[in-house]
């Protein structure tokens, strides 16, 4: 059985999205973590060894880190059609897309969205270089693995929705957020994500 365990509103609401995609069996854990806010403390269920989320439990093995996650259900769950099988002409592309979404395109944008990058000239070069292989990809799309949608869709997706006021204008883009976050599977994603934090806290 797959156990994700998830905090609502979080980085994990993503890997709810994804199995539900997949469409196999799962049980959610929802659990508390510390949050930017000072919001939130560590909770002793979850089995990530910084406390944090995502965390899946396959069984006994535990795999930690969205894009490992990722990769290993898509691995694990061929059938869904979402990754790309090792030894496949499209392997290559779609581990180096998550790796990158993880190692590249989020901290960029973070730089922006906390302002650290004003003043920056290195920060706003990754930046620059991340909008226009996003928009690259994406002007040859509709998805950004090419002409099918993928678990590369839902990492980069979920996070440039987050991001959108600070990414440029663009009618691509924003069709393609449209395109991807209005799939069935995303729906499904958000009743189960849980309750916003501050809401939780107001209850």
């Amino acid at each position: 059985m797959l156990t994700l365990f998830h905090a609502p509103w979080s980085r994990s609401s993503r890997l709810v999205w994804l199995l539900e995609e997949i469409g196999a069996p799962y049980d959610i854990c929802y659990c508390d973590i510390a949050r930017a806010d000072g919001s939130g403390a560590r909770d002793p269920r979850n089995p990530h060894p910084d406390g944090k989320v995502p965390a899946l439990l396959h069984g006994d093995a535990l795999v930690t880190e969205s894009a490992a996650i990722a990769q290993y259900l898509t691995d694990l769950l061929p059938e869904a059609g979402l990754g790309a099988p090792v030894g496949s002409p499209e392997r290559a592309a779609y581990v180096t897309w998550l790796a990158w979404i993880a190692g590249e395109m989020e901290p960029a944008l973070w730089s922006k969205i906390s302002g650290s990058i004003e003043g920056d000239a290195q920060a706003l070069a990754r930046y620059d270089a991340v909008v226009a292989r996003l928009f690259t990809a994406l002007e040859r799309g509709p998805y950004l693995m090419g002409q099918r949608f993928t678990a590369v869709d839902v990492m980069a997706g979920s996070a440039l929705a987050w991001a959108r006021d600070h990414v440029p204008a663009s009618a691509t883009v924003d069709a393609w957020l449209e395109r991807i976050l209005d799939r069935p599977a995303n729906a499904v994603a958000a009743t189960k994500d849980g309750t916003p934090p501050a809401l939780a806290q107001v209850a």
